[in-house]
């Protein structure tokens, strides 16, 4: 079943909270020009070496981190806490491993050269250690290939050097080589922003929902629903402040982007993003029949309510919220230079 069968050319849908309450190819060996689409985000493993999804819509604002897993050779980013695009990498070859632990971006040169390897452009460094190892656009060939810094896809590289600051936090983990069967961090980020694990605490069986607004009073929210675990999680700054037990009545919605939209006339609407690979959703109208679809505990939707204002985004995913980890291989490592 897909969403588009749910969209409508009606007259505009109640807020979406009022109605379940009532219920690529290489260029330059630096990668591809253009985001795969965002449901390839799920497999990220299944990435050939240059490509990558980016989807900064699911999360338009708040702080951004970025996990790089060297067993896998893949690099999270996320934004608000939630996962906005995922990319292949590749890292410090043997004799020049690419160091893991938890650094901040000391200094960033769109039009950076090496002053150790000849000159070698290295364009949207991000430099995240004193002696040189940074993020840049480089060479992907599909294995660690580099002097020590992380290679990205040069498309991304330039999109993600204008989405980060100097207090973003970036967290190097596992090890070159090891195997890892899927990629260290899922949809929501497994660090928090000083790059200390966060591990999500699931609900208990007889919790409904969890409701902690205290844990980041203000901030910009974001929802994310998971078919595949029946679970509407928010987060608010980068920060977990909510999850309920849902019941989503489909089999499958696919991977989708919905934010809240205020007409001229104070009507909201719920709308679908246009985001790499679903760029003809753009607009479209949220039918209260997908709405109807989707029901979740009175008490959260109550609390949730005054957060949904026009802005606010919704990721529909059937991915799992929670990605395990591939060992004790990838734990990170804090206090590192």
């Amino acid at each position: 079943m897909k969403i588009g069968h749910y969209m409508r050319s009606a007259p505009p849908a109640l807020a979406l909270w009022v109605s379940l309450s009532m219920s690529g190819a290489p260029a330059l060996a630096q990668g591809a020009q253009q985001s795969a689409p965002l449901d390839f985000a799920r497999d990220a493993l299944a990435l050939k070496p240059g490509e990558f999804v980016w989807a900064p819509e699911i999360a338009p604002s708040g702080p951004v981190s970025i996990v790089v897993d060297l067993s896998t050779q893949r690099a999270t980013i996320y934004r608000n806490g939630v996962r906005i695009g995922v990319t292949t990498v590749s890292t410090g070859k043997r004799g020049h491993e690419t160091p893991s632990g938890v650094f901040s971006i000391l200094a960033k040169d769109a039009h950076h050269r090496s002053s150790k390897y000849n000159n070698a452009k290295m364009p949207y460094t991000q430099k995240l250690t004193q002696d040189g190892v940074a993020l840049h656009a480089g060479g992907l060939p599909g294995y660690p290939e580099s002097h020590g810094c992380v290679h990205l896809p040069l498309a991304l590289a330039q999109k993600l050097f204008t989405s980060t600051t100097y207090s973003t936090t970036v967290v190097i983990s596992g090890r070159a080589g090891m195997k890892a069967d899927e990629v260290f961090g899922g949809v929501l980020a497994p660090v928090n922003q000083s790059g200390k694990h966060d591990p999500h605490v699931p609900l208990a069986v007889g919790e409904s929902y969890r409701w902690r607004p205290e844990l980041a009073p203000e901030g910009p929210v974001a929802f994310i629903l998971s078919v595949s675990d029946q679970r509407l999680v928010v987060m608010r700054n980068g920060v977990e402040i909510g999850r309920a037990k849902v019941a989503v009545d489909v089999g499958s919605l696919g991977t989708h982007v919905m934010t809240m939209v205020e007409a001229a006339n104070g009507a909201r609407q719920w709308v679908l993003v246009g985001v790499a690979g679903h760029a003809d959703e753009a607009n479209l109208p949220v039918s209260s029949d997908l709405l109807s679809l989707i029901h979740m505990p009175t008490g959260f939707q109550a609390q949730v309510a005054p957060l949904v204002v026009p802005g606010t985004t919704v990721l529909v995913t059937m991915a799992r919220i929670n990605k395990h980890t591939t060992g004790a291989n990838l734990a990170v490592l804090t206090g590192a230079d």
